[in-house]
């Protein structure tokens, strides 16, 4: 059987957890399995490089950025691979662009095109344990490129999905995927299996475990993927397709997201073509727009609002500046003290009135919405940011999830 095993940044965070991190990869070399081992930086390496860059400047050049922030992952590699080979298990280290993890030329988000992973296949017909840089690739360039915030559960999965790996098991410091956020919800539950479709709405919502697009490509590719813990024995949760015990579930999981900042261009001229000259100038700056409202036009005038990650605010403000004047908007509103509350679940699909509970139940906690969006299997609320916590424990309770 050959697994991909990735470990995050906790469970790498120092030379105890790796030597511990050494001794599940080589337990599972010793029950006969192939391993491939995918490492994030020690937990707040990222952070603290990223406060180096900003002591400099506020805006420094995203290309650099990636050659800093990919250093974090060649480390824990390094460390592996000498903490492996000292107790007698022949390991090698390869950085994104030795096991040829081809991106676009996007930087700090690139996207992966192609995966050769050559080295890495002839690392295991040698019975070598190859240890993989997460969180970066190459361009066509030349240039080091990173995948975003979580990208090393990316790498894994295309590892695991170019080698057509049998699994793909995802270490964390939490035991798998739970109903909500147990720091939050105490009574929050632990869910065995969920579908690739709710894992990707929970992690694009939000959700800390997985990094949204490692479960896109997952699915996409049909790679078998767990969420385990690098420090509790257990069975974790198992991502798979969808099944009919999945619909009886009305929803799955509560989750809350305070990396969006609402932005409000108020008095645009309301004519065709305004709409997709803003979203346009903001989607040619690579800055991906979640929730979108219009709302109806007065005296030839009306208010757009949307949401951005809270990463690229500057960004935004920069560009919109700009463009106010160009179109012949009024004023700017940014507004950063928001949290988006959503519930997803496959079984809405075929449940009515879920979106009246949810509505309802915030309405009864004194929580005003700001903005509503909608999917088959999602409904996500923007709200004050000194609310989420009670808003996500008011749906949990509401919606029976700890049963």
């Amino acid at each position: 059987m050959l697994i991909v095993q990735k470990y995050g940044g906790t469970s790498v965070g120092n030379i105890e957890r790796i030597k511990n991190v050494a001794r599940k990869v080589a337990r599972t070399r010793d029950e006969g399995h192939e391993v491939v081992v995918v490492l994030s930086a020690m937990s707040g390496e990222t952070d603290r490089l990223v406060s180096l860059a900003h002591e400099i400047t506020l805006s420094p050049a995203e290309r650099e950025m990636d050659l800093l922030l990919s250093s974090g992952e060649r480390v824990t590699i390094a460390l592996l691979a000498i903490t492996l080979n000292s107790m007698g298990y022949p390991s090698k280290a390869y950085t994104g662009r030795q096991v040829g993890i081809i991106t676009d030329g996007i930087h700090t988000k690139a996207r992966i095109e192609r995966v050769a992973a050559e080295r890495v296949r002839e690392a295991l017909n040698h019975g070598i344990i190859p240890v993989v840089a997460g969180f970066q690739g190459i361009s066509e360039a030349s240039d080091v490129t990173t995948l975003g915030r979580g990208g090393s559960d990316l790498t894994a999965v295309a590892i695991a999905a170019a080698l057509k790996a049998d699994l793909c098991d995802i270490y964390t410091d939490v035991d798998g995927v739970y109903t909500a956020d147990p720091n939050v919800v105490t009574e929050a539950r632990r869910l065995d299996k969920i579908s690739y479709e709710e894992m990707l709405e929970l992690a694009s919502l939000g959700a800390k475990v997985l990094q949204n697009r490692s479960v896109e490509y997952a699915a996409k590719y049909g790679v078998k993927v767990r969420v385990l813990s690098s420090f509790v024995d257990g069975n974790g949760t198992l991502l798979t397709g969808e099944d009919e015990d999945m619909e009886k579930v009305v929803v799955s999981g509560v989750t809350c997201d305070r990396n969006q900042v609402k932005v409000t261009i108020v008095g645009v001229p309301d004519k065709p073509g305004i709409a997709g000259k803003i979203f346009g100038t903001i989607s040619d700056a690579n800055i991906v727009v979640d929730m979108i409202i219009q709302n109806v036009g007065q005296e030839s005038l009306t208010d757009i609002s949307f949401t951005v990650p809270r990463a690229d605010v500057n960004k935004t403000r920069e560009i919109m500046a700009g463009l106010i004047k160009d179109i012949g908007a009024h004023e700017l509103g940014i507004k950063e003290d928001i949290a988006k509350v959503s519930i997803v679940g496959v079984g809405m699909r075929s449940h009515s009135g879920v979106a009246a509970t949810m509505f309802s139940t915030l309405a009864a906690e004194g929580i005003n919405i700001m903005m509503i969006s909608t999917s088959e299997i999602k409904i996500s609320c923007v709200i004050d940011a000194k609310y989420g916590e009670l808003a996500v424990r008011a749906l949990h309770r509401v919606f029976e999830l700890e049963k």
